[in-house]
């Protein structure tokens, strides 16, 4: 059997930014009164929409690690692959280590926040532009966003909306690079 190992990877990591872009609206939307601005985005994975969102968080990780091996296979890129791992597992912890365990949900969190700001800048060396210029736009806004979120500096965003600029930028690259590379563009 014949696998294209790009699309596949394009395949993994866009699924896995779509369905937790939608996990996370649908959890929000489950949770009374929960506030982007006002509310951390694991607070979603003790309330009431606990299931959706850490079954997503998880899903979203168990699809990146599903992405490496043929990502490793397209770039033969070890960094590129680690870094991967790291994010996915980092993923699969959020889910798993809920904020009722704070401290392992704070390491895995901070795993997750930079191994997927460092996954969009490591990519960016493989492929064109514009998306190369993406690539490290959006990873360099989302570590300036964890430097802020970490400093208690929400730009007024509130800590929810600050803890969204880390993330949705590298979902919107996950979208775009999953897409590119299920267009099976040259590198």
């Amino acid at each position: 059997m014949n696998y294209d190992h790009r699309k596949i990877a394009g395949l993994f990591l866009f699924l896995a930014a779509a369905q937790f872009s939608v996990g996370l609206m649908m959890a929000a939307a489950r949770y009374p009164g929960y506030s982007i601005a006002d509310n951390f985005i694991s607070d979603l994975g003790v309330g009431p929409a606990a299931l959706i969102f850490n079954s997503s968080v998880i899903l979203a990780g168990v699809l990146v690690l599903g992405a490496t091996f043929s990502l490793y296979q397209v770039f033969a890129s070890r960094v590129l692959t680690v870094v991967a791992i790291i994010a996915g597992a980092g993923f699969i912890g959020v889910g798993v280590f809920t904020e009722d365990l704070p401290l392992l949900h704070s390491i895995f969190s901070l795993v997750a926040f930079v191994s997927l700001g460092l996954l969009a800048l490591v990519a960016a060396v493989f492929v064109r532009s514009p998306l190369r210029y993406l690539s490290v736009i959006f990873g360099a806004v989302s570590f300036a966003a964890l430097g802020l979120f970490i400093t208690r500096n929400d730009l007024g965003l509130g800590i929810g909306g600050m803890e969204r600029m880390i993330v949705i930028p590298i979902l919107a690259w996950a979208l775009a690079f999953g897409g590119y590379l299920m267009a099976g563009e040259a590198t």
